[in-house]
């Protein structure tokens, strides 16, 4: 969840992390318990990124980046279609035919939202920012995904002043409910 190291450091290991588990599903047989387990490490993964993200960085893009408003609104779109499919997939049985496109239409879109952010967004904002700055960024990314929800939420605000608000209280509820079921824990 944290892994230390300025903003962008600590934001392309989430990619890597979310990349192994994508390759951990690919290569599963069949569904059942195994994938549905693979399944929510990847939404709890995914949502607490997004989450700091949208409460951090994005802003951050804005004050600092040319063009950063633009920039970010893209990226919440992408968010937003991701979180949308996280909440079809947390709906859908694993052995249901639906599954597999759901699953590989996620990876397109994390994937190719992972290029654009690794391409285009973190160059951009390594140039505009300082180092103290990043490394700043990358100490709220990681406190922000420590209180971070862990299911999809899509009608949860996505901009700051309410995200920052709501988010840690639904985090609290999602992480109760996931000590409770013992979700996220294989």
């Amino acid at each position: 969840m944290g892994h230390g190291g300025n903003v962008i450091q600590e934001l392309m290991t989430d990619h890597r992390e979310v990349e192994h588990i994508f390759t951990r599903i690919q290569q599963m047989t069949q569904g059942g318990q195994e994938l549905r387990d693979l399944c929510d490490e990847v939404t709890i993964e995914l949502v607490r990124h997004s989450v700091a993200e949208e409460q951090y960085l994005y802003p951050a893009v804005r004050k600092h980046v040319e063009g950063g408003d633009r920039i970010a609104d893209k990226e919440l779109a992408d968010h937003g279609r991701v979180e949308e499919l996280l909440k079809q997939l947390e709906q859908t049985d694993t052995d249901d035919s639906r599954m597999s496109p759901l699953l590989q239409q996620l990876m397109d879109e994390v994937a190719a939202h992972v290029e654009d952010e690794e391409n285009n967004l973190f160059p951009a904002l390594r140039l505009a920012c300082s180092a103290e700055m990043l490394d700043d960024l990358g100490d709220k990314i990681r406190r922000a995904k420590a209180m971070a929800p862990t299911r999809p939420h899509p009608a949860a605000p996505d901009t700051p002043p309410a995200n920052k608000i709501l988010a840690p209280g639904a985090g609290l509820v999602d992480r109760a409910r996931d000590f409770v079921t013992g979700r996220g824990k294989s």
